[in-house]
């Protein structure tokens, strides 16, 4: 049974979870598209320092009421029945049991739910052996493809644009990745 490694942010969650929170606490009107670069200081004048103390407090509650991608539990609950399903994420320890609930109360079935606390993802992704891995930062998905030689489907956004790896492939929708992942992944 083949085993996916799945990021959890912008992934499964709309890559939009953040903007409404930021657009209220440093009143900004930033849309998807305004956000050209992973590190979403670069897309507002902000202090750096009080933007990440902002989301470390933040957290918590920007976590809870990340709204789930347009047909990702459709799509999860049918690859589960046929795929072992490892989220690994780059949220930290503090974040398990409000992870753990927003699973719960999607309804999420997963074999395995890591989170890792940085973004090195490489490592985690090895030792649990995944035979593809689902990403939306671009650097992360360069990596895993070319360290572990697996296909990483990378949800498409403004902020991970730039060129890549044959091993990453470029996916506009969850509807997308299930076709890709039965064309790769046949189930019996």
């Amino acid at each position: 049974m083949a085993r996916f490694g799945i990021d959890i942010d912008g992934t499964v969650t709309c890559p939009t979870s953040l903007l409404p929170h930021i657009n209220q606490a440093f009143n900004t009107n930033l849309v998807l598209d305004d956000i050209k670069e992973y590190d979403l200081t670069a897309a507002f004048p902000v202090d750096r320092t009080k933007f990440y103390t902002w989301f470390k407090e933040a957290e918590p509650i920007i976590y809870a009421n990340s709204p789930i991608q347009e047909n990702a539990k459709r799509i999860l609950d049918e690859w589960k029945k046929h795929y072992e399903l490892y989220f690994i994420s780059a949220r930290g320890e503090n974040a398990t049991d409000i992870t753990l609930d927003w699973f719960k109360q999607q309804e999420l079935q997963y074999d395995h739910i890591e989170l890792i606390g940085s973004h090195n993802k490489v490592e985690t992704a090895r030792i649990h052996q995944v035979d593809a891995f689902f990403e939306d930062k671009h650097d992360n998905a360069v990596e895993i493809g070319e360290e572990l030689d697996i296909p990483v489907l990378l949800f498409d956004t403004p902020y991970n644009r730039s060129a890549t790896p044959k091993q990453v492939i470029r996916v506009h929708s969850w509807q997308e990745a299930d076709e890709w992942i039965r064309n790769h992944f046949p189930t019996k």
